[in-house]
């Protein structure tokens, strides 16, 4: 794949506030701070295109991105950030939820992973919702550049391990942008 374009198209805090479904829709999902923003910059080459933030929870809405006038890339809350009240978190658990569920668009869901952390109960909880939902996945092990040699074979074995029914694994670096070119060629499948 080869991103030419990539424009922000729309913020949405309800389902029923959502683009018209028409393209296919790969998703990017994970737990606040893994780096969602950072990849999708990286992905497409465009620094700011989504909001990154050092602060963990920034994503509060589902962000729809127009790549190449022809699919989205659709950035979801993070979810497991404990600094924001019950009712809030509560709410972005139900949008993401109804989303995953009831969007027909969607053709493939990105679960990121931090390559530090594989196997949180979070994350392993989030794999069987969308087996649940009939989802395809694909997990993608962020920050992978911070981990030593031995801990890289070590986080990849684990995940190997619990993401059985994952339609690929790719270790990626949003700051050296390795595993862009592989990411690229996985998704490409997915966006006609």
């Amino acid at each position: 794949m080869n991103i030419t374009s990539a424009e922000f198209f729309k913020s949405a805090s309800a389902i029923s506030g959502l683009p018209v479904e028409g393209f296919p829709e790969i998703v990017f999902v994970g737990r606040s701070n893994v780096g969602k923003s950072s990849l999708l910059n990286s992905l497409c080459a465009r620094r700011g295109l989504a909001k990154t933030s050092s602060t963990p929870g920034k994503t509060r809405l589902i962000n729809f991105f127009l790549i190449n006038d022809s699919f989205y890339f659709v950035d979801l809350p993070g979810y497991g950030y404990a600094h924001v009240g019950h009712a809030e978190r509560e709410s972005w658990g139900q949008l993401l939820s109804d989303y995953v569920r009831y969007r027909k668009g969607i053709s493939l869901v990105v679960l990121l992973v931090d390559s530090r952390h594989p196997g949180m109960a979070m994350d392993l909880e989030m794999m069987e919702f969308l087996a649940y939902c009939q989802r395809p996945y694909g997990i993608v092990m962020t920050k992978f550049d911070k981990l030593s040699q031995s801990e890289k074979s070590k986080a990849r074995k684990a995940m190997e391990s619990c993401a059985a029914k994952a339609e690929f694994i790719v270790n990626y670096s949003s700051f050296s942008g390795a595993g862009r070119s592989e990411l690229l060629a996985r998704l490409d499948n997915f966006s006609q």
